[in-house]
């Protein structure tokens, strides 16, 4: 009887350690530092949506499904803004939406610190990553933050040697329960 006990209270305390969020787009950042002509040039994007199940004492029952709007490419110059969304960069036209689907979360080794893997496709092109992030929690609310480096040229962004063919990719998620 009480290994039944234990097992069912352990069930409950499992689903409820699972929950769904959304990301709140208003505080959410991803901001990016690439160089151009030896010099960082940073900027962002916004409209961060999507769904991530998470579950920190049981990560691998984890997922993310993030979608940004590349339209909302923001250097601080309009000029190189409208620039990026051309064909020969982020081709928001055709390609509106940057996409990250995750395959898996794992631990990090540090309480509160994670690995999440899956593709990010830019333009139509998929490429397997992984991002190390740190899970804060706050009441009903999560920050997600994370670091990523990924080669423009992978994703067809720019056709100029002027520019890095690294960037790194700094991710703030505020996120609400879905």
């Amino acid at each position: 009887m009480k290994t039944i006990t234990f097992l069912v209270l352990l069930m409950i305390t499992g689903v409820a350690a699972m929950a769904q969020y959304k990301p709140a787009d208003k505080k959410s950042r991803v901001e990016f530092t690439i160089a151009n002509f030896g010099f960082d040039v940073k900027g962002s994007f916004t409209g961060i949506q999507g769904l991530i199940n998470f579950d920190s004492q049981n990560p691998q029952n984890s997922s993310m499904d993030i979608t940004v709007d590349a339209n909302t490419i923001n250097t601080d110059n309009s000029l190189r803004d409208k620039h990026l969304k051309n064909e020969w960069y982020f081709d928001v036209k055709n390609y509106p939406n940057i996409h990250f689907l995750s395959s898996k979360v794992t631990d990090g080794g540090k309480s509160g610190n994670y690995v999440v893997t899956g593709k990010l496709t830019i333009k139509g092109k998929s490429k397997d990553i992984s991002i190390p992030f740190t899970a804060v929690q706050d009441n009903e609310e999560f920050l997600f933050k994370g670091s990523f480096k990924i080669n423009r040229i992978d994703f067809g962004i720019g056709a100029t040697s002027t520019i890095s063919n690294e960037l790194e990719v700094l991710l703030n998620i505020y996120t609400v329960k879905a």
